[in-house]
């Protein structure tokens, strides 16, 4: 007979019932009156009256019996916390049971009681429970620690089962130490900063020997934990790597992820021209392929850990396409997933196949999935150049079915390919122009009148289709109405003969008759703008529009670091961080992929930075060019939360009419300051002569004749344009570097040449030569709006990591906004790191020329150079290159110079300029310094200087 008798008793006086047979002498009668008792408890009746009777119970050598007072015990021991007290001595007592299955359930049901009260008692039980003989009940006390940890922390750490937990790790059975492991990590995990999990080469192998040998749990466990591990070389990488490969052939799914895990974790630290490293990427691919036979949700949960696999590393699934087509009784969550990896692995090598099976795709019954393929096809054409000519026309024979949703999804998509190859496909708007009366979809409606404006010129009827459109204006979504505002503003300027009527039209119904404040702004501006200088008006709407990027969707660099580093985990199912989605403080911590082959130095902290030093200290050795981004993604980019005067904005034309009332002028008051206080202070001013004793040679160095004139302001490079928005998904950076006041500044202009505004800015460099870094965070106050400039000016400091960078001065730079990271290179001119303090006095300059070795001289010819010694002296002096001395020798004036940069380093120069002869324009250089390698970029700016 089976147990469901338990629960079918109506008796009125059943606790009464129950109550007696619980004390009954019959062991048969106790063990069914536990049994009725549990049943009662599972479907929610209160029977926690029975407690004492329950618990009476407790006292008896049948397992199964014991194990039915315990389940009793755990439910309502919280609700009777003075009466739970009572099984104390009987934990105690099976705690030293013979039989190991009791002792181990007693130390689970110790674990899962919650009663403060009670926690004290259960401590020495557990401590001999944690040093038991055997290892089922080592494996059990280990979990007990984490659940005691979680009730009382203090107790816990007081009664030194931690690093008891600790040692375990070192025990001889591999469940024990999965058990340890998990626990310890359990533990960590709510308290991060406890650096509980101490992982050491020595721990390490310990949990790889234990790995082969314990359960599909314990080996997950042990890999979870490996993945927080980082390793210290290549080498450990590779050794770890190659013992964790075997669980990828494991029969269960969540094994294989953790496995894959840890390898997309390692392979980072992995020379990607190792053989080993091509040998791990084919590995990896067999068990996600074998992920994919599974039943639709394990396939998809697979599909959404394989999707961000494949954004970190597409070459280990490049050969696998085929899996990854549908088959017709995929539920439409996994087709949904194919679908998106399909576009991932797209390329060249493959697209032939992949389109055939989306326009096979294209005609299946299930809207929504079809929706889907056609746009496949559309991204296909994005990312491969050499596919899009196929792909429109598929796109247009699916055209040709006129299956209404299909039609709609195909002109949003060749919207975008328009955007993305302009001029080149135009061809087929008039396929396009056929089937306008069959939209219906704000988004088909509105990518149409978006062609049809952008190509009025090419359309005969073009005032005609937007008028249509216009007829039932007031009944379109914003979209439409945003869409058909614009597309009429460029017909009108295009065609302004024709279409005067429709553009008023247009205006006055956005401005007039709507309440949306979108629109009425949006009608606002363009009234204004065609009223006042049609010209402007034509820059601003007809402006070259940014090239699409290919990937829209990937995730955001850093979010897919810490995603790979939960493969297996529900944040890699949702693709959000578990911040995101996990309440209190557990799970929050953030996690990243260790720095890639090549950068495997740890992070210097600042001081490391030579700061200005004395000058007979020789300089220290820079450290060699590491990797960009291992450094560069690194990155804590925060919004700025400073408060402060706003940067200047870009200047504005103003046309005929003033919109703003005052003016620029009275906004900004009579002048604007540059930012920083204006130019650099003129350093002190030199001794009218040097009273030198006249000996031949450098010695005899003579008066400055008449002095040096004012020096001139710091030179500054003209702004060149750093990241192009083809780059930056929109975003252009122009900038140069300027000395102001003693400090070094980097003066960008950030332009916006995308269709979304852009907020969030932050700014990070790479280690570089001098320790360049930012002295604030990047001051953007207000979002960067469509095609709008900003000036910004970024004050530096000298005390960042370095690392020695080829060339000298070139500087790795990442900036960060709410669309992406961006990354690039620029030089600054070494002179913006000469100090102030840079001139030596006229016996130390003769006693250092002398002392450094004629080897570290380096001579330069600067060409085409029409100044003489007084005006030469003078430029070089705005930038902080300070002459001590001239005399002239055989028509030549000789100028002997010091210069000091940011980091200590002393360089002297002797310039030739040949006097009073406007014909000779050739100035020679000589220039000694202790670290002979920065002597090119102290001519480089020389020339600059003096040719500016």
């Amino acid at each position: 007979m089976t147990d469901s008798k338990y629960f079918t008793t109506t008796k009125k006086g059943e606790i009464f019932e129950l109550k007696a047979e619980l004390n009954s002498d019959k062991k048969e009668k106790k063990k069914e009156a536990v049994k009725k008792v549990i049943a009662s408890m599972t479907v929610g009746k209160d029977v926690s009256a029975l407690f004492p009777d329950v618990v009476n119970c407790m006292q008896t050598d049948n397992l199964e019996l014991k194990k039915l007072v315990y389940l009793y015990l755990m439910n309502y021991a919280k609700s009777q916390p003075d009466m739970a007290i009572m099984a104390v001595n009987t934990f105690v007592k099976d705690c030293e049971d013979p039989n190991p299955l009791i002792r181990a359930l007693a130390v689970r049901t110790m674990g899962c009681i919650r009663v403060d009260k009670i926690t004290e008692y259960l401590c020495e039980p557990l401590r001999k429970c944690l040093k038991d003989e055997d290892p089922y009940v080592r494996k059990t006390a280990a979990v007990c620690v984490a659940k005691l940890h979680d009730i009382n922390a203090q107790l816990v750490e007081d009664q030194g089962f931690l690093d008891t937990l600790k040692d375990l790790i070192s025990d001889s059975n591999p469940m024990v130490v999965a058990n340890a492991v998990a626990a310890l990590s359990e533990i960590a995990e709510s308290h991060p900063n406890s650096n509980l999990l101490d992982l050491n080469p020595q721990t390490i192998n310990k949990l790889l020997t234990a790995l082969n040998e314990c359960t599909e749990w314990g080996q997950i466990f042990i890999l979870d934990c490996l993945a927080n591990y980082t390793p210290r070389d290549d080498r450990e990488s590779q050794s770890i790597c190659e013992r964790v490969t075997p669980r990828l052939s494991h029969a269960n799914s969540a094994v294989v992820l953790s496995a894959v895990k840890v390898l997309m974790k390692f392979m980072e630290m992995l020379p990607k021209d190792l053989d080993y490293y091509g040998t791990l990427l084919k590995k990896l691919a067999p068990p996600l392929v074998t992920l994919l036979s599974a039943e639709p949700e394990l396939q998809y949960v697979a599909l959404r850990n394989i999707n961000l696999i494949v954004q970190r590393r597409p070459e280990i699934l490049k050969h696998e396409m085929k899996v990854f087509f549908v088959k017709y009784n995929d539920p439409i969550y996994v087709k949904l997933e194919k679908l998106d990896i399909m576009i991932r692995l797209a390329s060249q090598a493959n697209i032939a196949q992949v389109l055939a099976e989306l326009k096979e795709y294209a005609t299946e019954v299930d809207v929504d999935f079809v929706r889907k393929a056609v746009r496949a096809i559309g991204r296909c054409a994005i990312k491969v150049e050499q596919s899009a000519e196929r792909c429109v026309s598929t796109l247009l024979d699916l055209i040709q079915t006129k299956v209404n949703y299909v039609v709609q999804e195909a002109i949003v998509v060749i919207k975008d390919i328009f955007r993305k190859y302009p001029n080149k496909y135009e061809s087929v708007i008039a396929t396009l122009c056929e089937n306008l009366d069959s939209l219906d979809e704000p988004e088909a409606r509105a990518a149409m009148i978006w062609i049809v404006g952008e190509y009025a010129e090419r359309i005969d009827n073009a005032d005609e289709l937007l008028e249509s459109f216009l007829e039932g204006f007031h009944d379109e979504s914003t979209q439409v109405q945003l869409q058909l505002l614009t597309a009429i503003v460029k017909l009108f300027l295009k065609k302004p003969t024709e279409t005067q009527e429709l553009v008023q039209q247009v205006l006055s119904l956005a401005t007039q008759d709507s309440d949306n404040p979108d629109l009425r702004d949006r009608g606002y501006i363009y009234w204004r703008l065609l009223s006042t200088d049609p010209v402007a008006a034509k820059e601003v709407v007809l402006a070259e529009k940014p090239l699409i990027s290919e990937e829209t969707d990937l995730i955001e660099p850093t979010l897919l670091e810490e995603l790979i580093c939960h493969i297996g985990t529900l944040a890699s199912v949702y693709h959000k961080p578990p911040s995101a989605f996990v309440e209190g403080s557990r799970g929050v911590q953030h996690k990243r992929l260790p720095g890639s082959a090549g950068s495997g130095e740890s992070v210097e902290s600042p001081d490391v930075a030579s700061a200005p030093g004395v000058s007979e200290a020789p300089p220290a050795v820079i450290p060699s060019q590491g990797d960009l981004l291992g450094d560069l993604l690194n990155l804590d980019l925060t919004p700025p939360t400073t408060t402060g005067p706003p940067p200047p904005s870009s200047g504005m034309q103003m046309g005929a009419m003033d919109l703003l009332g005052g003016g620029l002028d009275s906004l900004m008051g009579d002048e604007s300051e540059p930012m920083g206080g204006g130019f650099g202070a003129a350093p002190a001013a030199m001794p009218a002569s040097f009273t030198a004793p006249v000996s031949g040679g450098l010695d005899d160095l003579f008066d400055l004749g008449g002095g040096v004139g004012m020096p001139m302001g710091a030179y500054s490079p003209p702004k060149t344009v750093w990241l192009p928005a083809m780059k930056a998904k929109g975003l252009e950076i122009s900038g140069t570097f300027a000395r102001r006041s003693g400090v070094v500044q980097m003066e960008m202009t950030l332009t916006n040449k995308a269709m979304s505004v852009m907020t969030d800015f932050a700014i990070q460099f790479n280690r570089n030569s001098f320790g360049l870094a930012p002295a604030g965070p990047l001051q953007v106050l207000t979002p960067l709006s469509p095609n709008q400039s900003i000036e910004v000016t970024l004050p530096l400091n000298t005390v960042g990591p370095v690392m020695k960078m080829e060339p000298l001065n070139n500087l790795q730079v990442a900036v960060k906004n709410n669309i992406d990271v961006f990354y690039f290179s620029c030089q600054y001119p070494i002179s913006m790191l000469f100090a102030e303090d840079g001139k030596m006095e006229r016996q130390v300059f003769l006693a250092t020329w002398k002392d450094i070795p004629n080897e570290n001289e380096s001579q330069f010819q600067i060409k085409d150079c029409h100044l003489n010694s007084d005006a030469a002296s003078n430029k070089l002096q705005g930038s902080n290159i300070f002459t001590i001395a001239k005399r002239t020798v055989e028509g030549q004036d000789m100028l002997y110079q010091s210069m000091k940069l940011s980091n200590g380093i002393w360089l002297l120069a002797e310039l030739r300029v040949q006097a009073g002869n406007p014909n000779y324009t050739s100035l020679q250089v000589s220039l000694k310094c202790r670290a002979p390698e920065v002597s090119q970029c102290v001519f480089q700016s020389y020339e600059a200087v003096l040719k500016n």
